[in-house]
């Protein structure tokens, strides 16, 4: 019987290939090309946190970059959409690779092939990673579940705010405004 031999981050980076994520050392295949829905709450959610961001100097905000999670066993996870605090910033290795440590804001959004479920265990593993609050935006059922470090997960309705909670102070956005250019359910 053959044993797998487990990926590093350096190695997973050194392939150039934006369709994988390395977990527990093992190379894992992300979604294919985002579908319409999912690009526009995408580029909605980066206007909104960026323009918030830069406006007030708090850090910075990443489109699907990929984060060094843990080591040995590596895992790299890149989020749809993250922040990183300024104070973080400093912290995390920042270089031309991928993001040594975890985002404090980590968006991921439901698509056909990445299930509630499966985003559901990515928001864990972000939060056993140090991240502050995770959003999983699920386009079908018009809702967000946040969560955050020690907390019951908690649903947001599309008559529901979304806040910045101790990351993003201040920050809010209806759900209302989030899915409002989306057709109906059919």
């Amino acid at each position: 019987m053959a044993l797998e031999q487990l990926v590093t981050a350096d190695q997973l980076e050194q392939l150039h290939r934006p369709d994988l994520e390395l977990v527990r050392g093992v190379l894992v295949p992300v979604m294919t090309p985002a579908g319409g829905e999912h690009g526009a709450l995408a580029a909605l959610l980066a206007m909104e946190l960026g323009a918030f961001v830069r406006a007030r100097g708090l850090g910075r905000v990443y489109v699907e970059v990929g984060y060094k999670i843990f080591s040995n066993p590596d895992t790299v996870r890149g989020p749809d959409l993250s922040f990183v605090s300024t104070g973080r910033e400093a912290a995390a290795s920042y270089r031309r690779g991928f993001i040594h440590g975890a985002p404090d804001l980590a968006i991921e959004i439901v698509s056909q092939d990445r299930t509630l479920e499966q985003l559901t265990a990515k928001a864990r593993e972000y939060l056993q990673a140090g991240t502050l609050l995770v959003w999983v935006v699920d386009p079908p059922s018009r809702a967000v579940r946040v969560h955050q470090p020690g907390r019951r997960v908690v649903t947001l309705s599309e008559d529901g705010t979304l806040d910045g909670g101790v990351v993003l102070p201040g920050l809010t956005l209806p759900l209302t405004q989030l899915f409002a250019d989306m057709a109906p359910e059919d």
